[in-house]
């Protein structure tokens, strides 16, 4: 009988950590953030005039990794907290049917209009970016947070913010692609 219960223990110290996270109420989980600067996407389009873009500018694209321990999830809010070149810039995109597990995807970005206004006559770097803080929200409460850089607790809540900068796929040139990689985005209200 000892023998029993002492697995049972040891099992249950085994038991992996996210699991007994969601037990403590841990329903969500920021795991990652990239940072990347990269160009428009170029396609291929017949029928009218050929408008190049700009391939010296840089779009910011913040990919953020996290975790769902619900089977299913109607909605679920990341909000976004850049620090470029001082500035706070802020976004929120909203996620529709998000299932449980592991590595799921979200992705914003920054346009280079937003870069260039908050670079001025300088060219934004891999450092210019300075900070990322995502918070994940459903239903109004914050369920976790994670910075890019250690930085004291919600860094960002003494810094005038400016919006409208960041972005949500569907509202760049990179929405037609990697459909199937980012968690669906819920449409836009007209």
């Amino acid at each position: 009988m000892k023998t029993i219960i002492l697995s049972l223990f040891v099992a249950l110290l085994l038991v992996s950590p996210s699991v007994r996270a969601q037990g403590l109420g841990t329903e969500f989980q920021v795991t990652k953030i990239n940072k990347d600067l990269v160009t428009t996407p170029l396609f291929a389009y017949t029928g009218g005039p050929v408008h190049r873009t700009n391939q010296n500018e840089r779009w910011v694209e913040m990919e953020v990794e996290f975790t769902a321990a619900p089977e299913y999830t109607d909605e679920l809010t990341l909000r976004y907290f850049v620090l470029l070149n001082g500035k706070l810039l802020t976004g929120e995109v909203t996620h529709v049917g998000v299932l449980a597990g592991k590595g799921r995807l979200s992705v914003m970005y920054i346009s280079p209009y937003g870069v260039a206004r908050c670079m001025g006559n300088q060219v934004a770097t891999a450092n210019s970016i300075q900070n990322i803080a995502v918070q994940i929200v459903r239903k109004g409460t914050v369920k976790d947070e994670l910075s890019l850089v250690r930085a004291p607790a919600q860094w960002y809540a003494t810094i005038p913010p400016l919006t409208g900068l960041v972005l949500n796929k569907n509202e760049t040139p990179f929405a037609p692609l990697w459909g199937d990689r980012y968690e669906q985005l819920k449409p836009a209200t007209r």
